[in-house]
C-alpha cells in the first residue's frame, strides 16, 4: 500500500536490510514495531518490500519525530536484536521530500 503523505515538505527514514535465515521472533517484533510506530507522534505513514533485500520507508512531520522514535524504548530492543539477530546488514537514511507526485487510474 502507498503511503499517504501530506504536501511536502517532510521526511523520509529508508531502512535497507539483508536479512540472515533466522527467523526467531523476527515477525512478532516486526507487527510490534509496526503497531507502535503508528502510535508515535510525526508519524505520517509507511512502505515496505521484502526479496533478497528489504526496503521500509517511514514518512515523518520533522526530525524530532524520527529521533524520538529512534529513542523509543521498544524500538532500540528491536534495533540491538536485529544487529545481534536478524539482519546481516541494514543501512539507514534520512531525506527531506522536498516535493512528491502521484497518479492513480
Amino acid at each position: 500500500m502507498i503511503a499517504n503523505t501530506p504536501k511536502p515538505p517532510y521526511y523520509a527514514v529508508i531502512f535497507t536490510s539483508v536479512r540472515v535465515e533466522v527467523e526467531e521472533d523476527y515477525r512478532e517484533m516486526s507487527d510490534k514495531m509496526i503497531e507502535l510506530v503508528q502510535q508515535q507522534k510525526g508519524f505520517l505513514g509507511m512502505e515496505s518490500a521484502k526479496n533478497e533485500i528489504g526496503i521500509t520507508v517511514s514518512y515523518w512531520d520533522s526530525l524530532e519525530a524520527i529521533k524520538n522514535w529512534k529513542m523509543n524504548v521498544n524500538h532500540i530492543e528491536a534495533r540491538e536484536k536485529g544487529r545481534s539477530i536478524w539482519y546481516k546488514k541494514f543501512k539507514v537514511r534520512i531525506s527531506k521530500v522536498e516535493r512528491d507526485y502521484k497518479f492513480e487510474k
